[in-house]
């Protein structure tokens, strides 16, 4: 019988092929929501949709964006906001 907290759905059921050739159910767990903008709330576009421990593998080039507010804002909030902060300095 499998673990309680296994039966809820916390868990996903993967089925894995073991080297002697059986297939077996492993139960882990799902991925984070998509990152999604602070301010109008779109979802991000390239940042990875990754758990934890391997998101700190992932060298910081790949975790969001090269650009301001990257991985926080989305394109269009971006700019918005760039030329809101230009027209308050001048």
């Amino acid at each position: 019988m499998v673990e309680g907290k296994k039966k809820s759905r916390t868990f996903r059921r993967v089925y894995v092929k073991t080297p002697g050739g059986k297939t077996v159910l492993h139960y882990r767990r799902r991925k984070p929501a998509k990152a999604q903008c602070g301010n109008c709330g779109a979802l991000l576009k390239g940042v990875p949709q990754a758990r934890v421990y391997k998101m700190r593998n992932m060298p910081k080039t790949m975790k969001r964006p090269e650009r301001p507010y990257g991985g926080v804002l989305c394109t269009r909030c971006m700019r918005a906001k760039i030329i809101q902060k230009a027209r308050i300095s001048s």
